[in-house]
């Protein structure tokens, strides 16, 4: 069946656990005030998903992921130590999501040490120490196996350098541990530097990880975007966010070449749960992603007009970032500021 520009989009809907729930229900409030042309397939993440191939090929949530390609998800809850793998993961592993990306800019109205911070963070998704090949050597002593493949890194390498030129950035920074680990970030660099060279109006430039956390906390406006692999990735975003005002107030998208999937990036707050405090904010961004993803550019932009506008004035902002809002009258003040 043909699509039309107007036909509405079909996008999968996880709402995840703790505020996920509250914070997507928000989302949804506000897409739908603002006109998105979305018809959304709601569906329940649960823990078997990816941790057999049986499970995780018949699971209803990558199911619908796989027809719909694309999807908004809110917060999904992960044991610590113990207990099913990371649901989150293991989509990002069943749907081959290898990019992770995160924009990271400062919010109107928002006080932080650094203005005007706009920096974009692409991580490797789908392998490094977060492969999950680990096992008991003998009691006491557990071993966890790093893989750094040429594939992998040349395409999120390709991603990287690709965004960065449609999206008028000049600077990739490659962030590594390659004086240690020679071999493994010794071929994530070498990769890259490959790729680098196709894109010579791109300055780019190599950072030792533990370097770029100090320079973050000093200078952040020097980098543009940070080029990582997966678990330097994980860790040195949320240093990003924390820039900026916290996990709450970022976006986060996880996209292949055949699959999107766009989500808070924050924990699922169990504490808050069914209290009406969480702030949508992370949400409400992604949804701003997905919806430029999807197309529907008009949308996204009146949406986060709205959303800059309520932040600016700061009078309906919640209890994580100095305001005495709940979630319904935050959600409400942005609805009423859609222009």
């Amino acid at each position: 069946m043909a699509q039309f520009p107007d036909d509405p989009a079909v996008v999968t809907l996880i709402p995840g656990d703790g505020i996920g729930p509250e914070v997507t229900a928000a989302t949804l409030r506000l897409l739908e005030a603002a006109g998105a042309r979305i018809q959304w397939d709601e569906k329940r993440a649960k823990p078997v998903v990816g941790r057999r191939k049986e499970d995780s090929t018949t699971d209803p949530v990558v199911e619908s992921l796989r027809r719909t390609r694309v999807g908004l998800k809110g917060p999904l809850s992960t044991p610590v130590g113990g207990g099913h793998r990371s649901i989150n993961v293991a989509l990002r592993r069943e749907l081959d999501l290898y990019a992770n990306f995160r924009p990271v800019k400062k919010l109107p109205g928002i006080c932080t040490p650094f203005e005007d911070l706009d920096l974009v963070v692409v991580r490797e998704n789908t392998e490094d120490l977060y492969a999950g090949l680990e096992h008991t050597v003998v009691p006491g002593v557990v071993e966890s196996l790093k893989i750094i493949t040429e594939r992998a890194s040349t395409r999120i390498a390709r991603f990287a350098f690709e965004y960065a030129r449609k999206s008028g950035r000049r600077k990739i920074a490659a962030v590594h541990k390659a004086n240690i680990m020679k071999l493994s970030d010794g071929l994530f660099l070498e990769c890259i530097r490959k790729v680098a060279k196709e894109y010579a109006e791109i300055e780019y430039r190599e950072v030792i990880v533990d370097n770029c956390c100090m320079q973050l906390v000093m200078r952040p406006q020097q980098f543009d975007m940070l080029l990582l692999e997966n678990l330097y990735g994980d860790i040195v975003s949320d240093l990003c966010a924390g820039l900026v005002g916290g996990l709450g107030l970022v976006p986060g998208a996880n996209l292949g070449d055949e699959h999107a999937l766009f989500e808070a990036v924050h924990g699922t707050a169990p504490d808050l749960a069914g209290k009406g405090f969480a702030n949508p904010t992370a949400l409400m961004l992604s949804a701003i992603l997905m919806l430029r993803h999807l197309g529907q550019n008009d949308v996204a932009a009146r949406v986060e007009r709205a959303v800059y506008q309520v932040y600016q004035g700061g009078r309906s902002l919640t209890r994580d970032v100095g305001g005495k809002a709940c979630t319904e009258e935050f959600t409400t003040a942005v609805i009423g500021a859609l222009a």
